[in-house]
């Protein structure tokens, strides 16, 4: 049962009138990993979790959560996972405490209140309202609230948004602890540098399908190769470069004296450059190694135009 994946999508369409959002997705969350979903605008994220957490009925394929159907094992399934909406799910005249504590005791064991409340941040706003708080206060009490119960499996959607850095950092914590006490975490996020941080596994999703998956090292080496860039006087002879280079490699002139190499960047592939530079009296200046980001890829597969 430990290596089954948490959540099993298969085939899964969902429809809005004449709109499909979700097209024949597939998705397999790991038991004890962090999955970051990934995607622009539109994708099909948030129509894709919601219906792991229930609240959407699937027009095709199946979803499996802890191996329960979602939908027909509502009441099965809701004690053992956590929910953090993009917004919604608080009452707006609840006081910020006081909706903590109340769906604390909805569940059998869970965390302290009090030592959660201070963890989060939220002590000073305890007895104000949930709609005078600020956006980033909203966020930590709806974290505070699925996190609450001790899940087993997590579904958090856009949970850092409007944080500021040291909410961010925190929230990162808190993640990375659950982790560390098996809880298995779903997160959506626009932010690259949250997905390279926290996740074990990412799936980026565009048009309603998966598009690529793996870890964030798998998709950055996989997505583009490795950059080696330096300075050197202009118009070296990159013909004689290239052939000294492994195959496979390649190298261009950008901008008069700045060179970019790509190719399978390791350390031979750095000593065959500086020997070449020395061969030809070149004195080569600010070499550095560029890795390609997950936000490199990101854009990559998914096109760098605005969506709506």
């Amino acid at each position: 049962m430990e290596n089954e994946p948490v959540v099993q999508v298969t085939g899964l369409v969902k429809r809005y009138g004449t709109k499909t959002a979700v097209n024949g997705l597939d998705l397999v969350v790991r038991a004890g990993a962090v999955t970051a979903v990934l995607g622009p605008n539109g994708a099909g994220k948030t129509t894709t979790i919601e219906t792991c957490e229930g609240y959407r009925r699937p027009d095709a394929g199946t979803v499996r959560v802890l191996g329960l159907d979602p939908v027909a094992d509502a009441d099965r399934l809701r004690p053992r996972i956590g929910v953090m909406l993009q917004s919604g799910g608080v009452y707006s005249g609840a006081r910020a405490a006081e909706m903590l504590r109340h769906v604390a005791k909805l569940h059998a064991h869970p965390l302290d209140v009090d030592a959660l409340i201070e963890r989060l941040g939220l002590g000073d706003c305890g007895r104000t309202s949930y709609r005078r708080l600020s956006g980033g206060q909203q966020q930590r009490l709806s974290l505070a609230m699925a996190v609450v119960g001790r899940p087993e499996l997590l579904f958090l959607d856009e949970p850092t948004a409007g944080l500021d850095p040291q909410a961010r950092r925190a929230t990162w914590e808190l993640v990375r602890e659950l982790r560390a006490d098996g809880v298995s975490v779903v997160l959506t996020t626009h932010f690259m540098d949250e997905a390279e941080a926290l996740a074990d596994d990412v799936a980026i999703i565009d048009a309603g399908r998966v598009i690529a998956r793996g870890t964030p090292e798998e998709l950055c080496r996989g997505g583009a190769e490795n950059t080696l860039r330096f300075t050197g006087r202009p118009g070296l002879d990159l013909g004689s470069l290239v052939k000294a280079l492994p195959d496979g490699s390649g190298a261009a002139e950008p901008l008069p004296g700045t060179y970019r190499i790509t190719g399978s960047v390791d350390p031979q592939l750095l000593a065959t450059v500086t020997s070449w530079c020395a061969q030809h009296g070149v004195m080569p200046e600010g070499i550095s190694v560029e890795r390609h980001t997950l936000e490199d890829v990101f854009l990559e597969l998914t096109g760098k135009e605005l969506r709506a």
